[in-house]
């Protein structure tokens, strides 16, 4: 790629306005109970503002099919045509079920990488998973027996074992892990949903939470991954067809479904942009806050992995105006 077509530093606070933007749209549903209306006005938001983006963009990572929601499909572009030809992995609504019910740590995400760097998971939904921070990053290990990574995570930051906090999706398939988990004597944080909020709280040094595991989706690995390389920390994968049919059309489609997916094999640019603002109350992000009828708040997290920048961005809207650029939409 010509150095003059890569991506450049204006990049990361146009992508926050689209995440802001998005996450505006998605909190007029908070608690309503109706995650398809969220998910497709955070959509609408954000489609509005990439149009407006200096860049040449093609989405590889969608929201997919599994929600039945309104989509940024897979193969659109993105963007006003212009350089940098980039690829662009998104989630309007990260955690539909989370704003519809009113829990924590439902988020609107966007990562950005040069074009072909990230990885593009096919038919595969799903992926096992291992988050950690950099400092037990090298005990990331999917063919090792669960316990006794545990008990080197325990032993690497100088605890016992029953300090070990893993967060994971509150899942059927997590039986066996549960269980080997508790009978090492390790804790479990339960979350019904949201991937990319768990393993941004797994990868930050002096979090509660020690390792991030679980089964959950392909493109939330996609997404943590492109955050990772911005704030460090690990993550590795693994394919994980959920029937017959989709292990099929992996292995047809060239797939090796025993590898396992570094951080690097994931998203193996070096120029990232990540943001990503939340919608509501969460670990990481404070939620929107609407002020009376014409005010909003919201708070995001902004990185480039090419200067290690981390920013957190507490914007405050005026609605009124906002109504005057997005019609209804945000307001």
């Amino acid at each position: 790629m010509n150095v003059d077509a890569r991506p450049d530093r204006n990049l990361a606070l146009e992508l926050v306005r689209t995440t802001e933007y998005a996450a505006l749209a998605a909190a007029r549903w908070i608690g309503r109970g109706e995650k398809e209306s969220a998910d497709g006005a955070a959509v609408d938001a954000m489609r509005l503002m990439l149009g407006t983006v200096h860049m040449d963009g093609t989405v590889v990572i969608g929201e997919g099919e599994k929600d039945e929601a309104p989509m940024l499909y897979n193969g659109e572009k993105i963007g006003d045509g212009s350089p940098p030809e980039v690829d662009i992995a998104v989630d309007p609504l990260e955690g539909t079920d989370l704003c519809a019910k009113g829990f924590p740590n439902s988020l609107a995400v966007i990562a950005l990488a040069d074009r072909g760097t990230m990885f593009d998971p096919g038919p595969c939904f799903y992926m096992e998973k291992m988050a950690a921070a950099k400092d037990v990053a090298h005990l990331l290990d999917l063919e090792r027996p669960l316990p006794e990574t545990l008990q080197l995570i325990a032993k690497e930051k100088g605890t016992s074992v029953g300090d070990v906090v893993v967060v994971m999706l509150d899942r059927e398939r997590h039986d066996d892990a549960v269980r080997e988990i508790r009978e090492a004597g390790a804790r479990i944080r339960f979350i019904p949903h949201g991937d990319v909020a768990a393993s941004l709280i797994a990868v930050t040094q002096g979090s509660p939470i020690d390792l991030m595991y679980g089964i959950g989706g392909t493109p939330e690995g996609v997404l943590s991954a492109s955050a990772i390389k911005c704030i460090g920390g690990k993550i590795i994968g693994r394919l994980w067809p959920r029937n017959d049919e989709e292990r099929r059309a992996a292995l047809e489609a060239g797939y090796d479904l025993e590898e396992v997916l570094d951080t690097d094999r994931l998203v193996s640019g070096e120029n990232i942009f990540f943001s990503a603002t939340g919608v509501t109350e969460g670990d990481m992000l404070a939620g929107v806050h609407f002020e009376g009828p014409e005010g909003a708040t919201t708070e995001s997290l902004v990185m480039r992995s090419r200067s290690g920048t981390v920013r957190k961005v507490h914007a405050r809207h005026d609605r009124a105006k906002l109504r005057e650029i997005t019609g209804e939409m945000v307001g």
